[in-house]
């Protein structure tokens, strides 16, 4: 077989020079299968081009790892190092070898070598010629079924269906976009497909996936270079395939509690002064605030030049020890900014030069090269030694009181071809081969670092770029400098699905817009951070030419944007038990409508409405002056929450609003807890918890859950450190049975007992018995007797209220 060099696989210390990248043509004929064997419930299959091995994940995944002979290999950077194996059978049936996991199946044809995929009798996918290997590309190839819809491949603008696209792979920023965009700052390997799979290419190189686009019938991913391997996953139903991909690509961690309030940003505040009057502001206008985040002026006065200080300007932020203290004291965090570039004329160049902490070029020396803040150098994330000159910087802001950290330009934004990283191993990569996984290392090294130095403690990690798997880091992605304008606001639920569906499920937006706006655009404003209330994270941010915070707006916006923060306060209970669900079977927040009719694949091409969590249906509004917007129903029984309009479901409607409402539907048969809101939520607290029921006799079974746990510990439910309630519903005709169960273990601030307000709606006549554990609850005509006494019902507006005390017993009510 023809020689093969690469720069993988040379050590730093003997690169002197020049390297020099040599591709000879491998074959491009199929592989025939020579013989295998199970090996720790593997299969491997020797070829004569070299192995293959397919290895098994709990519960329905499969890694497929290809291994021609004489080729570097990167190592994997999709698959977590905690991913559950498995052990596969192996059958061989009509000359075919069948491999199988559960449901979950490959068939592999001998000669030559193809294998196709199933799960129980339903066809997957097959590849078409597999591997292939020549000058400067690799990659694979498979064959698609004539009416299949691929979602997926991270970040780009170009409707839900990407079929038809042939997707660049290479991070890269795209700054004001707007309503297109083929490449952005998180690109993914990886697709899901109506067929219900999901295909992940574990190759960090600079490459293509091309679905369809330069042949209808052939799915083809190629990079320059980089692992030959792709993972696999399915299951019975889309939420199933998802859990299969994140059990092999990890789950991502629960976030604090205070990650889901309201922040405070811009680009940027200038001094400590300006960052303790925007907190004030907000205290002071009775907006909660639980985070302010600091751009890059807390290390500099000018936008260039400054970059990789790395320390408090302490001409602009004199106090930052006490800064940080104040607001930790009054339940403010705060987050920084950093960024992997130092540049020559910083303060930590020479220190960065010595430590041996930035990337090289071909001839052993530290890379320089220009971009827009100045000449720089980029610092090696890959490499242990530059991690530990990096992470000093973290540790010493963590010891002054810092609570997260931004990642910022991490695909990287610039980063020149020749440029070299030192694997922990010493092998040298070049930029090409390595440059999607950079956001993804520097994210692990935070991550990891982090847990090193508090490990009962949740970090928060927002990074702008990173890999398939990156979620297991606790990273939380945004969508980039969007344009300020309406253009930008209508992707956004585009960009949060796409991402959602591939275990990143906390992909949000800089509410409001980031780029440009020559004027303050109130409506958009409004109807932004409207729809931000139902997303993952809660961030107004932007350039500073237009204030991003509402508490220097107009008395009407704020008045109408506090109402909605104070609401997603409100939502905190339900907010958290969907990061809960998250972190443990990565169902994302935000979920697509085909996951209500996965039969229906048109639901697949909805990007207009979608799910948060299992009670709500949301549709932004994306357009200026719009009074009502087209819905598409699923099934059952579906609310208007707030005007409590009934809609009967499976139709499409036209749902009214205003700009003081957002079209926001809740669901027949969902339970929905919540509290009074507050300023903070180091104040949270649900001893005061109001569930709201939406009862219809349509609707006869209904369920819902709340998880709770200190807010703060890292792995709460590993150490059994929460509790989490269970509430169920039948309703016959105007009987209504409601059950509330408690799954509990202790945790700091667990509540001994809860005082419940059970809110039943569309309830509209005067029940003739309310018992609860058969005790008779009174009905009373004075609902301020009933709220001061504890106990009670009272009827209003079609809403049945209940007051009654929960401790640590099961509870039944009954409603007749």
């Amino acid at each position: 077989m023809p020689l093969y060099r690469k720069v993988v696989g040379l050590n730093m210390k003997k690169l002197t020079l020049l390297i020099i990248t040599c591709f000879y043509s491998l074959p491009s004929l199929a592989a025939e299968l020579l013989g295998h064997q199970l090996e720790g419930g593997a299969l491997i299959l020797d070829t004569d081009q070299g192995q293959v091995t397919i290895t098994a994940y709990t519960p329905g995944a499969f890694e497929v790892f290809h291994q021609p002979e004489d080729i570097e290999q990167l190592p994997s950077f999709a698959i977590a190092g905690q991913a559950e194996k498995a052990t596969g059978t192996l059958e061989k049936i009509d000359g075919k070898l069948l491999f199988s996991l559960g449901n979950l199946k490959a068939e592999i044809q001998q000669s030559p070598l193809r294998i196709a995929y199933y799960y129980g009798e339903r066809f997957l996918l097959k590849e078409e010629a597999g591997l292939f290997v020549h000058q400067t590309l690799r990659g694979f190839r498979f064959n698609l079924s004539k009416e299949e819809k691929l979602l997926g491949g991270g970040q780009r603008v170009l409707g839900m269906d990407r079929r038809g696209q042939r997707l660049p792979l290479y991070n890269k920023a795209h700054y004001g976009y707007t309503t297109e965009s083929q490449q952005m700052y998180y690109g993914l390997p990886s697709v899901l497909s109506s067929h219900n799979y999901l295909l992940t290419f574990d190759n960090t190189a600079s490459g293509h996936l091309d679905l369809g686009h330069n042949q209808a019938d052939v799915l083809q991913f190629g990079a320059v270079s980089g692992r030959t391997a792709y993972i696999i996953a399915a299951g019975a139903d889309y939420p199933d395939t998802i859990a299969s991909y994140v059990n092999v690509t990890g789950h991502q961690p629960m976030v604090p509690r205070w990650a889901l309030g309201n922040y405070a940003s811009r680009f940027g505040y200038h001094s400590e002064a300006e960052t303790r009057d925007v907190v004030r502001r907000f205290q002071d206008e009775d907006i909660p605030l639980d985070a302010v985040i600091l751009d890059l002026f807390w290390f500099g006065k000018e936008v260039k030049g400054m970059m990789g200080n790395l320390d408090w300007d302490r001409e602009a932020f004199p106090t930052p020890e006490q800064m940080l203290s104040d607001f930790n004291q009054d339940g403010v965090k705060t987050i920084l900014i950093t960024e992997p570039f130092v540049l020559t004329t910083s303060d930590k160049w020479q220190e960065a030069v010595e430590a041996g902490a930035l990337a090289k070029n071909l001839a052993g020396e530290v890379k320089r090269f220009d971009f827009y803040f100045g000449n720089t150098g980029l610092i090696d994330v890959f490499n242990p030694d530059a991690q530990d000159w990096f992470w000093q910087t973290y540790q010493r802001l963590l010891d002054q009181g810092v609570g997260g950290w931004w990642g910022d330009l991490g695909e990287p934004e610039v980063h020149p071809a020749d440029t070299l990283h030192q694997l922990d191993d010493g092998r040298i990569v070049s930029a090409d081969e390595i440059h999607n996984a950079y956001g993804h290392q520097w994210a692990k090294m935070v991550y990891q670092r982090h847990r090193q130095a508090r490990p009962d403690e949740r970090p928060f990690v927002m990074m702008r770029s990173g890999f398939a798997g990156s979620q297991r880091y606790g990273m939380i992605p945004w969508t980039g400098d969007v344009s300020r304008s309406w253009g930008g606001l209508k992707p956004q639920v585009e960009l949060s699905l796409s991402m959602g569906l591939l275990g990143l499920g906390y992909t949000h937006s800089d509410l409001g817009g980031f780029a440009g706006g020559e004027a303050f655009d109130a409506e958009l404003y409004t109807r932004w951070l409207q729809y931000g209330v139902f997303q993952p994270v809660y961030r107004p941010h932007a350039q500073e030419n237009i204030a991003p915070e509402p508490v220097f707006h107009d008395q009407q916006t704020k008045n109408i944007v506090r109402e909605f923060i104070k609401l997603r306060y409100a939502m905190l209970p339900y907010n958290y038990s969907l990061a809960y669900q998250n972190s443990q079977s990565g169902l994302p927040l935000m979920r697509p409508l085909f996951f209500e009719e996965p039969q229906n694949t048109d639901l697949m091409d909805n990007k207009d409405s979608y799910l948060w969590g299992d009670a709500f249906l949301v549709t932004p509004v994306v357009e200026q002056g719009v009074t009502e917007v087209e819905v598409t129903l699923p099934g059952g029984v579906w609310f208007d929450y707030f005007t409590g309009q009934r809609y009967q479901g499976n139709q499409q409607i036209r749902q009214p609003t205003r700009l003081e409402t957002l079209p926001v539907l809740v669901r027949g048969g969902s339970f929905v807890p919540m509290t009074e809101p507050v300023q903070t939520t180091r104040d949270y607290s649900s001893e005061q918890l109001t569930l709201h029921y939406y009862a219809d006799p349509q609707v006869p079974q209904g369920s819902g859950i709340m998880y709770e746990d200190d807010g703060k510990t890292f792995d709460a439910v590993g150490k059994q450190q929460y509790e989490l309630l269970h509430f169920s519903a039948s309703q016959q005709a105007h009987q209504l049975d409601i059950e509330l169960k408690r799954e509990a273990y202790d945790y700091k601030g667990m509540p001994e007992q809860r005082q419940i307000t059970l809110v039943v709606h569309n309830w509209q006549r005067s029940p003739s018995a309310i018992a609860i554990n058969g005790r008779p609850l009174d009905l009373l005509t004075d609902k301020a007797q009933a709220k001061e006494s504890g106990q009670g019902a009272w009827l209003e507006d079609n809403r049945l209220h209940l007051r009654f005390s929960w401790r640590k017993e099961n509870i039944t009510i009954a409603i007749r």
